[in-house]
């Protein structure tokens, strides 16, 4: 299955780690995020990747291209062209095939899924996501919800982290305190969706078209968007305050979203 991910935008509220770095190239635990999300789908079994590239897309394209060489030993003979001879790769992502599709440096997420539709080579369902954000949600279990329903589009609908802790008071007294972030009430887009391809119709290539915007709405109020519910972990990088979020639980050994071996 096809998975698109979203790599162009400029990430202004995290701008103090994308100054030199388009935001799915921000580290967390010494990996992109990309990457984290990339690892994410392959252990569901999805690992056929077109990235939409846009803000220092050039980055995204030179991690790719070196990939191999970075995570392998290999040996080079000086003066011969094509002498690189790979060695067994020192990592677990062979067979992902990576398609980088320049969409645009101000491209919106609709008009950058439709810009890179064409590497979807008419093969049926087809997933998209943000590349900020990361879940321990069962993308298998999605899409499986997604067929049951026959609907053109679902989303992952969560329930966001609060970014304030709780105090429980009695009497003039803290009975109870806590800094951990509390789950807010409420479902919003998650980010995580399964398309069909008819659902390209609600879509143009123009650089203002909002993802999010028109033609969800169009296609909810043609009653054409389903929503997958995830009770657990999610979280985006928006602010330097989620990278750090992030990279503590990296550190600390509970990433809830690293579902992989």
């Amino acid at each position: 299955m096809k998975v698109m991910i979203l790599c162009g935008g400029v990430g202004t509220r995290l701008r103090e780690l994308t100054e030199i770095r388009p935001k799915p190239m921000v580290e967390v635990g010494g990996r992109p995020i990309l990457w984290h999300i990339m690892k994410l789908y392959a252990h569901h079994g999805m690992d056929d990747f077109i990235l939409c590239l846009g803000y220092k897309g050039s980055m995204i394209k030179e991690y790719f291209l070196n990939y191999e060489s970075m995570n392998s030993d290999f040996s080079v003979e000086l003066g011969k062209k094509n002498s690189i001879a790979f060695h067994d790769h020192n990592h677990n992502e062979a067979g992902w095939r990576v398609t980088l599709a320049d969409t645009g440096e101000k491209t919106m997420t609709g008009g950058r899924i439709m810009r890179a539709a064409r590497y979807l080579e008419g093969k049926g369902t087809f997933a998209a996501t943000y590349g900020d954000g990361v879940t321990d949600a069962d993308l298998a279990a999605a899409l499986a919800y997604h067929r049951k329903m026959g609907r053109l589009a679902t989303l992952t609908g969560v329930r966001p982290p609060s970014r304030f802790g709780e105090l429980i008071a009695d009497g003039g007294l803290v009975r109870a305190f806590t800094e951990k972030p509390q789950v807010a009430e409420g479902l919003i887009n998650g980010g995580f969706f399964f398309f069909e391809p008819a659902f390209l119709r609600y879509l143009t290539a123009d650089e203002d078209c909002v993802l999010e915007r028109a033609p969800l709405e169009r296609c909810a109020a043609d009653g054409q968007l389903s929503v997958y519910r995830h009770d657990g972990y999610w979280q985006c990088m928006d602010t330097l305050r989620d990278w750090e979020s992030l990279q503590s639980q990296w550190d600390t050994g509970r990433a809830p979203w690293k579902v992989w071996a």
